[in-house]
């Protein structure tokens, strides 16, 4: 991309001079590029004057590519803002500029030249209709001099030299966020480092259960009952709160930092779409953690297809009888409410037929995971995320009281649930970047000890410069997901913010896990090895709350209106 006059040859210094306003300087072009990207696939999708859903599907590279491209440059946005707030504090140092022009050299080089959508699919400009002549929208010279100079084997390797200065229990770079939320962060990581990473992989390889004694101390600690309202026994903390936590929990295990996941879509239920009655009774037991709820949507052939489940509720006098199948339900066994979506109206094949309900059951052992009348189930075996345990459940007439419909109307439960996604996927983004932070912390470990070839794996630049993409990644990320959160905390739609957090999250983790995985070498390979669970652990994440294929077709929907 070098142009007319610049030579691009010379040694270029580690840190790029006048770095914020070379940065923002890039964002003009790359907007402008997002436009035209808009405009072109808009064109390849509409009918009649209307974006039309089989064009969409049969445009899908181009649809997905077009969430792809946005959730870059939403990406590249929060990272100059983060930084420039950090410059105003005074807090801009080294470590931030070098995270920042990483960021921006690889990040714009992907837009020109391809996004990796996974390890096998990278979506080109031209996948979106635009032509060479489109793409030299980036031929911009703050554009270039990113692409040729920020991310240099120069600038990783010095970034991976400061990262070693680092204390272990710190995110590499300040994470731009206020000095409160960091207290919050210092708290969970203390915990995790104490009470989860000294036993997450023992019960990783006997696939056990979290410890009861766990969810007590994280009870204690607020975790169930974070963003609940105060009035109804919660902290009553902002999203942003809840990101940190689910974070640094997940970065010790993300079992554990799961825990959190299930009373929050519980709480979000009741709150949104609950009586007044049923958020008296069910969210101080929630805030508490005196009561564990667990979500029960998916069936066996349904998957992410929500609106065509079967599972059926039928009215008896005042109460439910409920029969049918349900799939991939965490921590099933040992909870006491089920927040489950089946049909009430027999006539209807769509969403609009779904209503959700607050189902009450017995808490199971080992012995007897399922002891309620009327409601069968099996443990799903699992390659990670196992803390929990996934389940498989049969339902044959089981009761639910009249009072457990949530909102007291039936034809509303695809509605509610629809409004718990932007938390749920915030959080889920959030458990990614704990999840990705957890391989950094294990493989800058393993590199820094192991030795080859006379020296530690770390003084390779290859080792060094995974390393470096992992903390450059994560800080991308992270800036999206607490973006998306402050949207929410702020009351502004969200959804699109949140599936880009999601989107990012969940393909950063892997990919850190997988470079840990190859920084290990042979022994990455071998059970004993915690990157082999965290590997196993990331994998799930580009699936639930929305695999990545379905995130890319809500946010391309939405893009294009």
């Amino acid at each position: 991309m070098a142009h007319d006059g610049q030579d691009m040859t010379m040694e270029t210094p580690v840190l790029l001079e006048g770095l914020l306003a070379l940065t923002a300087a890039a964002l003009p072009p790359v907007d402008a590029l997002m436009d035209n990207a808009t405009t072109s696939v808009r064109a390849l999708v509409t009918q009649e004057g209307r974006v039309s859903a089989s064009l969409i599907e049969t445009h899908q590279t181009a649809a997905h590519g077009l969430a792809w491209l946005a959730t870059y440059a939403q990406a590249l946005h929060q990272m100059q803002n983060w930084a420039s707030r950090l410059e105003a504090d005074g807090k801009f140092g080294e470590i931030e500029q070098l995270l920042h022009q990483i960021a921006f050299g690889e990040y714009l080089w992907q837009i020109y030249g391809g996004i990796q959508m996974n390890q096998g699919e990278v979506v080109r400009l031209q996948d979106l209709g635009l032509s060479q002549d489109d793409q030299r929208a980036l031929m911009d010279p703050a554009v270039m001099t990113l692409c040729q100079s920020g991310n240099t084997q120069a600038a990783r390797v010095r970034l991976v030299e400061l990262m070693q200065e680092q204390s272990a229990n710190v995110t590499v770079g300040a994470s731009g966020l206020d000095e409160e939320l960091e207290m919050i962060r210092a708290q969970f990581r203390r915990y995790a480092v104490e009470k989860v990473e000294p036993h997450a992989h023992d019960w990783h390889l006997k696939d056990e259960l979290i410890p009861m004694e766990v969810i007590n101390e994280l009870a204690e600690m607020g975790v169930f009952g974070l963003t609940i309202p105060e009035e109804f026994g919660g902290l009553g903390l902002s999203k942003a709160s809840m990101c940190v936590v689910s974070e640094e929990l997940s970065r010790g295990y993300i079992g554990v930092g799961s825990l959190g996941t299930r009373s929050e879509i519980a709480a979000e239920l009741i709150i949104a779409g609950g009586t007044q009655e049923q958020k008296e009774k069910w969210l101080p037991r929630l805030a508490s953690a005196e009561t564990l709820p667990t979500a029960v949507f998916t069936e066996p052939n349904t998957g992410s297809d929500l609106g065509s489940l079967r599972t059926r509720a039928v009215k008896d006098g005042n109460d439910y009888k409920i029969t049918g199948n349900k799939t991939w339900i965490t921590h099933a066994a040992r909870t006491q409410v089920m927040t489950l979506l089946a049909r009430t109206d027999p006539e209807t094949t769509n969403y609009k037929g779904l209503s959700m309900f607050l189902a009450e059951k017995t808490p199971g052992d080992d012995a007897n995971p399922f002891p309620t009348e009327g409601m069968t189930g099996g443990e799903i075996e699992v390659l990670g995320y196992r803390g929990m345990k996934e389940y498989e459940l049969a339902f044959d007439g089981f009761h639910v009281k009249g009072e457990n419909l949530l909102g007291g109307e039936e034809g509303k439960g695809f509605k509610q649930l629809m409004e718990t996604f932007e938390s749920a996927r915030i959080q889920t983004a959030a458990r990614a970047i704990g999840v990705a932070q957890s391989a950094l912390d294990i493989s800058m470990q393993y590199a820094q000890d192991r030795k080859q070839f006379g020296k530690s794996l770390i003084a390779f630049p290859r080792v060094a410069s995974k390393l470096a993409m992992m903390a450059v990644e994560l800080m991308l990320a992270r800036q999206l997901t607490y973006f998306s959160a402050f949207e929410k905390d702020e009351g502004r739609r969200c959804d699109v913010e949140a599936g880009m957090a999601k989107l990012l999250g969940a393909r950063v983790a892997w990919a850190a896990a997988d470079n840990g995985l190859q920084i290990h070498g042979g022994n990455g390979f071998a059970l004993e090895y915690k990157i082999s669970r965290v590997l196993c652990d990331a994998r799930i994440l580009n699936i639930f709350e929305g695999a990545a294929e379905i995130q890319a077709q809500v946010i391309a929907r939405r893009l294009l209106g």
